[in-house]
């Protein structure tokens, strides 16, 4: 998957709260690729890196992929296409939520 372009519909634009934790505020936009179904049966959730603004779609290309080994669904890391990010700057950027999983970086 790595490489390939996608479009992400956001429905956690960057600076909002996670619907449950109200606690949790979103330093990225996250959002899903509508018609990829993931492992729990949802559509594919997708963090967007790179983008300082908030938005409501963005088209971008998946740069990483972070495995989650104790949940039964991976999330895509999507940047504007030719980005390049170290995996360090990828778990900066996904550490708020990242941190309640065991998980690791695949690019």
């Amino acid at each position: 998957m790595i490489g390939k372009r996608v479009t992400v519909m956001v429905d956690r634009p960057l600076g909002s709260h996670h619907p449950k934790f109200k606690d949790m505020i979103y330093p990225v936009n996250y959002g899903y690729v509508p018609g990829i179904l993931a492992e729990d049966g949802e559509e594919q959730d997708a963090y967007i890196v790179g983008i300082d603004i908030p938005v409501q779609e963005f088209e971008g290309e998946i740069i990483a992929i972070v495995h989650r080994k104790n949940d039964n669904e991976d999330k895509w890391v999507v940047a504007l296409a030719g980005s390049v990010f170290s995996k360090e700057e990828i778990s900066h950027f996904v550490h708020f939520t990242e941190q309640y999983f065991d998980s690791e970086i695949i690019m």
